[in-house]
């Protein structure tokens, strides 16, 4: 069966079989930045943005991505021009061995995107269901407020230039 939705803006269409799930077509498309680390939903490695909300793709069958619109790490930036969040991450060192970025990267920008200043309570919150088994969490916290703090330096300097 044919699977037709946008991945990153651009429209796809995957031949899938009805039970497979969407992180193992993505990953076979390419998108390596989907990691599968428990296939239960439970580490948040997989997560992409899922008509604009983090959704684990180890549980979610590729079937329901029909004309869904998902984003992978892949289109939040790449090593050339990096997002804000990965620059961050580097900066704070909260990449580490990297396995897990991917998954908290799509959790920390959905957070932002929908509250520019986060507090850190509202930031642990927003990555509670993303594991992460080397940086444990301070560096990330740090690094997703530091996003948050020059996000809106860039806000407030782009509003006063109009």
């Amino acid at each position: 069966m044919q699977l037709n939705c946008k991945v990153n803006g651009k429209d796809c269409c995957f031949e899938i079989k009805p039970n497979e799930m969407l992180a193992d077509v993505l990953r076979r498309e390419g998108y390596r930045g989907v990691k599968i680390g428990c296939r239960e939903g439970s580490c948040g490695a997989c997560s992409v943005m899922f008509n604009g909300k983090p959704r684990n793709s180890c549980i979610t069958l590729a079937a329901l991505a029909e004309g869904a619109d998902i984003m992978t790490v892949e289109g939040l930036g790449n090593p050339d021009k990096p997002h804000l969040l990965q620059s961050c991450y580097v900066k704070h060192g909260a990449a580490q061995c990297g396995f897990c970025n991917p998954g908290s990267l799509i959790s920390a920008k959905y957070l932002l995107d929908n509250n520019p200043n986060p507090t850190e309570d509202d930031v642990k919150e927003a990555l509670d269901g993303n594991l992460c088994r080397c940086t444990g969490y301070i560096k990330r916290i740090e690094a997703i407020l530091d996003a948050a703090q020059q996000m809106k330096k860039t806000a407030k300097s782009t509003r006063g230039k109009k």
